[in-house]
């Protein structure tokens, strides 16, 4: 994909996440890995809904800001992401109601924090470990998620919201849906006894 229809690409996403609510005011940000090797990202104090693809960030793996708008404080942990996992392009992170809602929660799986029980969570993102709370653009938070990269495509930021990578921005769009869905279903069902999928049946759909 050329430079140019990645920044429509970005644009055309954020909107998305905006009108449907899956983002407010200007929280959240979005980025992905350029053929060059450069990073396109949303910027500081961005609205997704009000993106401009001339404005949008461009800066380089290594963190040097080359045009556009000043980047996000956390792009740090983008670049971490990138850096740790060869098959990460693309990283969406957004303070969506239910994920957020379930990083606010005590008593949670740091290692999974969300117990399989539908096979597309599995199939799209697999285990979800919990980040401990550092502050938004802590660079403790970078130095967590590179120690996870290579190992998951998802993650919980405690008491912040989700980080979920893709191999392209639509596919880390497309899981970041699915997880704030299967958040949702997790509510609803509430303390209802739920019929979790088995150990067999996980490893079925991780071969998928």
């Amino acid at each position: 994909m050329s430079e140019q229809r990645a920044r429509e690409e970005m644009v055309r996403l954020g909107a998305s996440f905006f009108q449907r609510g899956y983002a407010t005011g200007s929280a959240g940000n979005l980025s992905v890995l350029l053929a060059d090797g450069t990073l396109l990202a949303t910027p500081t104090g961005s609205c997704l809904g009000e993106l401009a693809p001339e404005r949008l960030s461009k800066v380089t793996l290594s963190g040097e800001w080359l045009s556009g708008d000043k980047p996000s404080k956390e792009i740090a942990f983008h670049r971490e992401l990138y850096l740790n996992n060869p098959h990460c392009r693309a990283v969406v992170h957004l303070h969506c109601h239910y994920l957020t809602a379930l990083s606010c929660l005590e008593g949670l799986d740091t290692q999974n924090c969300i117990r399989p029980f539908t096979p597309y969570v599995v199939m799209r993102v697999g285990d979800v470990p919990v980040v401990p709370y550092y502050k938004p653009g802590d660079i403790r938070l970078a130095q967590e998620l590179a120690r996870r990269a290579g190992a998951h495509r998802a993650f919980l930021l405690a008491n912040h919201g989700p980080v979920v990578t893709g191999t392209s921005l639509r596919q880390a769009a497309d899981n970041l849906e699915e997880l704030e869905e299967t958040a949702r279903l997790m509510f609803t069902l509430g303390d209802r006894a739920i019929r979790y999928l088995t150990d067999g049946e996980v490893a079925e759909l991780r071969d998928y």
